[in-house]
């Protein structure tokens, strides 16, 4: 065993692309043959071409997509939990340290965006609260 993976998963924009990883050759290069492009947003994948994948390749494409898209949710709410500090510290700075000039600069965007942001948690709660339990 080489010790690297079979296939490897270049992370791209909603995705990746799957290579076959190589070793075999007689000058022990690494040599990457692409065989599939997955699309996280859609959660499906498709073989690169002609190319044919085994049913070992598909699980661990599937596997893969599994763990990407855990670990994209799981950064999505840390990201909220990030903003949430983030507006606090927000309104630290407009009490505390914010000149009147930083101020006019920034408000109407942040109260635009405060007041979307409301709207659509007010609705998505009011949804909740009337769903059948």
């Amino acid at each position: 065993m080489n010790g690297l993976p079979e296939l490897y998963f270049r992370v791209r924009e909603n995705g990746a692309a799957v290579f076959r990883v190589d070793v075999t050759n007689r000058d022990r290069r690494i040599e990457m043959e692409q065989i599939a492009v997955i699309n996280t947003n859609r959660g499906d994948y498709k073989p690169q071409g002609d190319e044919i994948l085994s049913e070992a390749e598909k699980q661990v494409i599937t596997d893969w997509m599994q763990q990407r898209l855990a670990v994209l949710a799981a950064r999505d709410m840390d990201d909220i939990h990030r903003a949430i500090d983030h507006l606090n510290l927000t309104t630290h700075w407009a009490q505390t340290k914010a000149t009147d000039d930083q101020l006019e600069d920034v408000t109407d965007r942040l109260l635009l965006a405060m007041h979307d942001l409301r709207s659509v948690l007010v609705r998505k709660k009011a949804d909740r609260v009337s769903r059948p339990k």
